[in-house]
């Protein structure tokens, strides 16, 4: 067996020619957090889908599989983690599953972070096809999984009203296969602010939190894909899901302040900023990704 580089990420997901989202939005994060990324473009947009149109090409399953096949016949193919994002085909998806299995037979000590995004604000943006795939294949096999509200309410067949069923939706979850569970945004608070939570099972013992903050009433592209992203790093630095949570929710309100900040400028007062303006300024926050802010406890359920 090859020898398994250090923090080394095999990242399977979106990507696009200008702005940040999917593979753009989870690269330069991890690269600014010393790991070395190889992607996999699961669609090569020219643009995210929110601008008034989009050109470009979707990989199928026999194009993942031959870059895969060139991977493991130049023998490059051990990593320390896998990430998954935006994936628009259920073959696709079954692919993808064949080669965790793959990763972690040759490296039983692979982490594999799953964000399974399917949708939000109550609608799918995949096929329907997909979700029991990402139930009966994906979730079994992955170690952290990274959902929304939405995405948790589909994968678990309940809806969440409540923290205590936040709570319940990630024990099904955990039973499902991932140690580690993080709804990464839900809106139930009576204030409308917006509720992370995030629980682990280390040892046969559950640990769980939650993180409330603010919302800010814009649309922003690429923040679960930059959440996935930063996660990942910081369990794998601090080995410590409390504090990378805290960091991780830290960097993604100083990269959400500072895009709609500079949007804001951009379109004057009373003007409705474009999706142009509103890409997530990820380069422009390097120093806050390397060494985020305390602004936000995780409070201990």
């Amino acid at each position: 067996m090859a020898d398994i580089p250090e923090k080394s990420v095999l990242s399977i997901q979106s990507t696009v020619v200008f702005g940040y989202v999917g593979n753009k939005s989870a690269t330069f994060p991890l690269q600014v957090l010393g790991f070395d990324v190889s992607t996999v473009n699961s669609v090569q947009f020219s643009n995210h889908t929110g601008y008034k149109c989009f050109k470009g090409q979707v990989l199928n399953s026999d194009d993942l599989a031959c870059l895969y096949d060139g991977l493991k016949e130049n023998k490059i193919s051990a990593f320390s983690h896998i990430l998954t994002g935006y994936i628009g085909s259920k073959s696709f998806l079954e692919k993808v599953a064949d080669i965790v299995l793959d990763l972690k037979k040759s490296n039983p000590s692979l982490l594999y972070v799953c964000d399974p995004v399917m949708g939000d604000n109550g609608k799918m943006y995949v096929p329907e096809e997909l979700l029991p795939v990402y139930m009966e294949k994906i979730l079994p096999i992955a170690d952290i999984v990274t959902p929304n509200q939405f995405e948790t309410e589909k994968l678990t067949g309940m809806k969440i009203n409540s923290v205590e069923d936040a709570i319940k939706a990630m024990e099904i979850l955990h039973n499902k296969g991932p140690k580690t569970v993080v709804i990464s945004s839900s809106e139930f608070a009576a204030d409308g602010a917006i509720t992370s939570l995030a629980s682990t099972v280390i040892n046969g013992r559950k640990e769980v939190y939650k993180v409330q903050f603010e919302k800010i009433p814009a649309i922003f592209v690429g923040t679960g894909d930059l959440f996935a992203a930063c996660l990942l790093a910081w369990l794998e630095k601090d080995k410590n899901l409390k504090v990378a949570f805290e960091k991780t929710i830290s960097t993604l309100q100083c990269v959400i302040k500072r895009t709609l900040d500079r949007a804001r400028v951009l379109t004057g007062d009373g003007n409705n900023p474009t999706p142009a303006q509103m890409e997530l300024r990820l380069v422009q926050s390097k120093a806050e990704i390397e060494n985020p802010p305390h602004s936000y406890t995780a409070a201990v359920l």
